[in-house]
């Protein structure tokens, strides 16, 4: 079974796996409150599979400080 998006690819976005997850975690509960989603026609249909989706697209990203 393979899982979409790859970590391979989520990794060239956000280098940390932590990051990644703690990233795509706080972005899935926003979007449970707010219904919003910043790709159109996402291939998951849950909020964690749809905020990698958002990585993978450059809309979710992280800076540094």
């Amino acid at each position: 079974m393979m899982l979409e998006p790859s970590i391979d690819k989520l990794q060239d976005k956000i280098n940390s796996k932590y990051t990644l997850v703690t990233l795509s975690a706080r972005r899935a509960r926003q979007m449970l409150d707010t219904n919003s989603v910043l790709i159109e026609d996402p291939k998951s249909y849950k909020p964690v599979g749809m905020a990698l989706e958002e990585v993978l697209a450059d809309k979710l990203y992280v800076t540094e400080k």
